[in-house]
Parts: C-alpha cells; sequence; structure tokens
C-alpha cells in the first residue's frame, strides 16, 4: 500500500513537472513568435508633408557682387509609427544646406507617437545669412530665380515592446528643394527617408 502510494505521488510529481515545463516552453515560444511577427520592431518614417517659405528677403548689390538673402523654410513634418507599441523620441534637429555647406539648423522638440499613430509638428529654419553669403555661387543663383537648397532631418527614439524589450532607431529625412526667387515659393521637392536601427 505503501509502495502504491509512494509510486502514485512520484508519477504525480513527475507530471505537475512535465506539465510546469511545458507551459514555460509554451509561453516562451508564444512571446517569441509573437516577438519575431506581431510586436517585431517596425521603422518608423519621419515625412515632410510640405516646405513653405515662411520670409524671403533679397537685396543684390550688382557693383560688388553681392547679395544680402534672408530666407525661412517651414517644415510640415509627420512622425508615423507602425508599431504596435509606442515610439517615444528625443530631441532631434533639422539641417538646412546649400550646396553642401550647412547654412541653418533648427532644434525638433522632444515627443511620443502613439501605437499604429502619428504626430505632425512645423519646423522653422533660418538661413544663417553670414554662411550662405560667402558661397560664390548664390549671386549666379539668385540672378538664374532659382535656389536650391536641401534638408536633413534626424529623429532618434525608443520603441518599447511590452514594456520589456527597447529597440533604439533613429529616422532619418533628405530633402532636395528649390526656392523660386520670383515666386517666392518652393518650386518642387524630392524627398528620400530611412530609419536605422
Amino acid at each position: 500500500m505503501d509502495s502504491k502510494e509512494h509510486r502514485h505521488h512520484r508519477w504525480c510529481s513527475r507530471r505537475c513537472v512535465i506539465i510546469s515545463v511545458a507551459v514555460i516552453l509554451g509561453i516562451a515560444l508564444l512571446l517569441l513568435i509573437l516577438g519575431l511577427t506581431v510586436f517585431r520592431p517596425r521603422h518608423t518614417v519621419t515625412t515632410i508633408n510640405s516646405v513653405h517659405l515662411g520670409a524671403l528677403r533679397v537685396g543684390l548689390d550688382v557693383p560688388h557682387l553681392s547679395v544680402d538673402l534672408n530666407v525661412t523654410l517651414d517644415l510640415d513634418i509627420t512622425a508615423t509609427n507602425p508599431n504596435r507599441a509606442s515610439f517615444r523620441y528625443d530631441t532631434g534637429n533639422a539641417e538646412l544646406f546649400y550646396h553642401g555647406g550647412l547654412v541653418g539648423e533648427a532644434v525638433i522638440p522632444p515627443g511620443r507617437v502613439g501605437a499604429e499613430g502619428s504626430v505632425r509638428t512645423n519646423v522653422s529654419l533660418t538661413v544663417m545669412a553670414d554662411r550662405l553669403i560667402s558661397d560664390a555661387t548664390l549671386y549666379k543663383d539668385v540672378i538664374s530665380g532659382s535656389v536650391p537648397f536641401s534638408t536633413s532631418t534626424r529623429l532618434p527614439g525608443t520603441v518599447t515592446i511590452l514594456g520589456v524589450f527597447k529597440h533604439h532607431m533613429v529616422a532619418y529625412t533628405m530633402c532636395n528643394i528649390t526656392v523660386s526667387v520670383q515666386s517666392r515659393s518652393v518650386e518642387n521637392s524630392d524627398c528620400r527617408y530611412k530609419t536605422k536601427f
């Protein structure tokens, strides 16, 4: 009787251990599958919806072949988060280039994009006139009526999945734009987007 009870007790103990291990393995497998499919981190995308000329003042000094130029570009930016977890981004930055030289910059304030959501923000880039005027090609571009610029935005942040797994990423946007001196507007813009983990 005792030996039967002992065997039965041992069998029940083994059964509990086997069931416990199977449950733990099942939960781990389920979390792994969810992590690789549903909760896999996806690229957050920063899109420049539009570029508007906020201010433009041009003055030509023909005898000295110099230009007095003040330009402010207003960027309408959307950060889109396709993840099923929120994306918190730190302070980002936007930069303005003229023929490869940095001529303007602005700060993108930190924020949060909800799961599968998007957030819009406006950033004003003011041209640093002293850097721009020192470029010899500016006079030619202003006379031709079109001034080419390029913009670059960088938005670093983190997606936290299931409150445990943190994935750091940086969303980049690069745009080539042309400002019309006569119409005081942006003639065209061509943008590229990428995200780095």
